[in-house]
């Protein structure tokens, strides 16, 4: 199948972006742009694992919700949560309201205090698992890889839940770890230029 259709604007674009009307934003300014900003990696690992078993439409409509309710994802602030704000969380109906899910960003939230601890920052620790060029396959093609396979085990390894590949992979692909734009789509020459002048922290 082709992987782009033409936008509103007549440029070709990653098919994905015309499924859903909020996606094309999302698409134009976000997804593929790399990001350091720990907060901005933070908030998308757990929306990533909230993401699991649904849609992303679901999620980026709750994403504002989901800020208002976990504290702009601090994670500071999130690894002091306590059964009490479980229970106010798990009856948020802006939010998916999945236990399970709802207690692992509370948990990762104190890993990540604590791999911030180790690692000065978890965009130095992200970064350092950006894969060469030369490991990457055609864009879209793939819904896991060897460095997502390893990012995920290394995350484990640390104690955070709901980062299994294909959720790290996702996570990866839109805070800009790799360029999975779709050849010959209009952004995908934007997301390189992004990633070009990027500093990655784990250099």
């Amino acid at each position: 199948m082709n992987a782009l259709i033409d936008g509103p604007d007549g440029h070709p674009r990653c098919r994905w972006c015309a499924t859903a009307p909020e996606f094309l934003a999302y698409h134009d300014t976000e997804w593929g742009f790399p990001v350091k900003d720990d907060r901005r990696l933070f908030e998308k690992i757990c929306l990533e694992g909230f993401q699991s078993g649904l849609s992303w439409r679901t999620i980026l409509a709750k994403r504002e919700n989901f800020r208002a309710a976990f504290h702009g994802f601090d994670f500071e602030k999130i690894a002091r949560f306590t059964a009490r704000d479980v229970e106010r969380l798990l009856q948020d109906p802006g939010i998916v309201r999945h236990r399970g899910k709802i207690e692992a960003v509370i948990h990762n939230a104190a890993r990540a205090q604590e791999l911030v601890a180790l690692h000065g920052s978890l965009a130095s620790f992200f970064w350092r698992h950006e894969p060469d060029a030369a490991q990457l396959g055609e864009p879209q093609t793939a819904s896991t890889s060897e460095a997502s396979i390893a990012l995920s085990k290394a995350l484990k390894k640390l104690g955070w839940k709901f980062v299994g590949p294909t959720t790290v992979y996702a996570f990866m692909q839109a805070m800009g770890l790799i360029n999975d734009h779709a050849t010959g789509c209009v952004v995908r020459a934007k997301a390189a230029h992004a990633r070009s002048r990027f500093k990655s922290p784990a250099r």
